[in-house]
């Protein structure tokens, strides 16, 4: 899984990465919509690749199922498809998001010297308008990735597809990464996955009322092969499919190399777990290993 080859560019790579003005704009709103960083040929091949992946291929499959894993399976229906560490099961779609310009890009945005995988997830929004699961709440990344010490954490939302409104393309709270969290809304209460919809719709208000600032939804309209990133403190979200299409996506979550993982409890004390935490090889001193090379590869390392 290891990337072994230099971390190189060519000039019209180069071209595509954030200039400072952007970053600046990034360290503002909490999110960036790059350039085309993926050309026609590599976006089908994702596309073709889950198609593969969904009639039962694997290159490989996790040693180990962890107990939050999201994975549909034939079985679950119409629904949203989530399939977790997509990265490691499948051998194309890994290569193709391992493309050093994906990573360059991410390093930039985080100001970072190095970008290593978090996590994937192969996501599918059936086109049925009404179907409950297509809607994702209100939400942040950083408060499921507790056990992380790092707060440059980003996402690269990248569709198979040109994506808009239509298709419940993610969409952003402007600013949000730089808001103050409630006590009841901090990473030591209770999980956004243990909230309702309508609960995590109040807790955005609320939050927002609490920075003293208007909530500002913002839909990313992302064309074929280019990709939205946010901050791993941006709130984000999407809407119904209510094209006549599937919605698919890779949702790629990023970490800088300084990130570790961190013991962490909630305020019941309750100790917070994550994937890895059963998945990852372990450190010298008996913690899971967040740079394991087999599940979280270097994406991309400036020197």
């Amino acid at each position: 899984m290891q990337n072994t080859a230099p971390f190189t560019l060519t000039d019209e790579e180069r071209a595509l990465l954030p200039t400072d003005e952007e970053v600046d704009l990034y360290t503002e709103r909490g999110w960036y919509l790059s350039g085309k960083l993926f050309t026609d040929e590599e976006i089908d091949l994702l596309e073709a690749a889950s198609e593969r992946f969904y009639a039962g291929h694997r290159d490989r499959t996790l040693p180990v199922r962890p107990p939050k894993l999201a994975y549909w399976e034939p079985d679950h229906g119409s629904v949203q498809r989530h399939n977790d560490y997509i990265h490691y099961e499948d051998d194309t779609i890994g290569r193709i998001l391992r493309k050093p310009l994906l990573g360059a890009v991410a390093a930039r945005l985080a100001e970072a010297e190095e970008i290593r995988v978090f996590q994937s997830t192969l996501i599918y929004k059936p086109p049925v308008a009404g179907e409950r699961s297509n809607i994702v709440p209100w939400h942040f990344d950083r408060h499921y990735w507790a056990t992380s010490t790092s707060e440059r954490m980003l996402t690269a939302f990248i569709p198979f597809h040109h994506c808009d409104e239509e298709m419940g393309t993610i969409t952003m709270v402007d600013g949000s990464h730089r808001w103050k969290e409630t006590a009841a809304n901090d990473a030591t209460s209770l999980h956004f996955a243990e909230r309702d919809r309508s609960e995590l719709d109040q807790m955005l208000e609320e939050n927002a009322a609490y920075n003293g600032v208007e909530v500002r939804k913002v839909p990313m309209v992302i064309p074929k092969g280019h990709v939205s990133f946010h901050h791993c403190r941006t709130y984000h979200g999407s809407g119904a499919n209510v094209s006549d299409r599937p919605r698919r996506a890779i949702s790629f979550h990023l970490q800088d190399g300084e990130n570790r993982y961190r013991a962490f409890r909630r305020s019941d004390g309750t100790e917070v777990t994550y994937n890895h935490d059963v998945v990852v090889r372990r450190t010298p001193e008996g913690t899971p290993d967040y740079a394991d090379p087999d599940f979280l590869p270097v994406l991309w390392r400036t020197r």
